[in-house]
């Protein structure tokens, strides 16, 4: 009997199921025509379409109150060359909506007072920088007088610091490779440092209901537009073959007025004057707009970086021999470049 899946392509993407990374995959790709595929990690990812087990990986990239996902630049930038042949070829949109997930001991689930944990005193917590920080925009449906310890993505914690620092403040927190893997954290229940019911998560109301948690509370992140963008990566650049493959929502659309995205890695001579400046008027000399630039250090020597360096046009980065003549510019005004990838902008879509 044939197996009806051996034919479907396969996506990797960071889980485990129920993760955001998932749900982004699903709304992406669907899972008719494609077998999706839990990875541990953002790295297992990419290691899963450079060795061809995947022929597309789904990874965050960038949240919209929190910034870029370091994991995911990094391995882009790919110091160690473990990743060559890796482009980007789509990207994807999800807003985010942060639960707390934990189990509610049964004589407090009912109990509306004394929300806060023992070292709580109900502000949020002033910085130097924030001598007066924003109020959480959602308050506990139960009693978090019993949580200890706090499991999520490093990311969602920096999401929903209003939260934390008001109504867990004091509260250890444990950073893990993904919101849904932290909410697994806790249904399993084994922290034998901790009392029964001592562990919560950070994640979102589809794995409370994949775990069997409960809501603790709903909405938690500081920002009421919270979003993440996650990339769509395979292995070699975009041609026909692949773009084939790819569902007509991520790469369909074609002509003048298409806008799209590129990617490209950059390190410069940090020692001459203006290096940076002179290697962004090139993208503005061949009509394409700069979009964000990150940097990562570069491990080569000390204070040295990579840029990474995301720009948009419409024709002009569907015509090769534009691309091609700004990549030569490029190289005389850097020390080395490596082209990451091009796809649709789905920003306003």
């Amino acid at each position: 009997m044939t197996d009806i899946n051996a034919s479907k392509t396969v996506i990797a993407y960071l889980g485990p199921p129920s993760s955001y990374t998932h749900q982004a995959a699903v709304d992406s790709f669907g899972k008719d025509y494609y077998e999706l595929e839990a990875q541990g990690s953002i790295a297992d990812v990419f290691h899963a379409v450079q060795d061809s087990s995947a022929t597309f990986g789904v990874v965050p990239f960038e949240n919209s109150s929190n910034g870029p996902v370091v994991f995911t630049l990094d391995l882009l930038i790919d110091r160690a060359e473990e990743f060559p042949e890796i482009h980007v070829c789509g990207e994807a949109y999800m807003d985010v909506q942060h639960c707390l997930l934990g189990s509610v001991p049964t004589n407090r689930a009912h109990e509306n007072r004394d929300t806060l944990s023992p070292h709580s005193s109900g502000c949020a917590t002033p910085t130097r920088t924030k001598p007066n920080p924003r109020e959480p925009r959602s308050k506990p449906m139960t009693s978090l007088k019993h949580i200890e310890r706090v499991y999520s993505h490093p990311q969602a914690f920096g999401q929903c610091e209003a939260f934390l620092s008001t109504y867990l403040k004091g509260v250890e927190r444990r950073e893990v490779s993904s919101t849904s893997h932290a909410a697994s954290i806790v249904a399993k229940g084994s922290e034998e440092d901790l009392p029964s019911g001592g562990a919560a998560a950070i994640s979102s109301a589809l794995a409370a209901n994949v775990h069997g948690l409960n809501v603790m509370a709903t909405g938690i992140q500081d920002a009421e537009d919270n979003s993440t963008r996650f990339l769509i990566i395979q292995k070699g650049p975009v041609n026909l073959e692949y773009q084939g493959l790819l569902p007509p929502k991520l790469f369909a659309e074609t002509g003048t007025e298409t806008k799209r995205k590129a990617l490209i890695a950059s390190s410069i001579n940090h020692e001459t004057q203006g290096a940076l400046a002179n290697a962004l008027l090139v993208f503005r000399n061949h009509g394409l707009n700069v979009t964000s630039i990150n940097s990562r250090p570069s491990r080569i020597r000390p204070w040295h970086y990579i840029f990474l360096v995301e720009v948009g046009g419409r024709k002009e980065l569907e015509d090769p021999d534009l691309v091609r003549m700004a990549l030569e510019e490029l190289d005389t005004t850097t020390e080395e470049n490596k082209w990451l990838g091009c796809w649709v902008d789905r920003s306003a879509r």
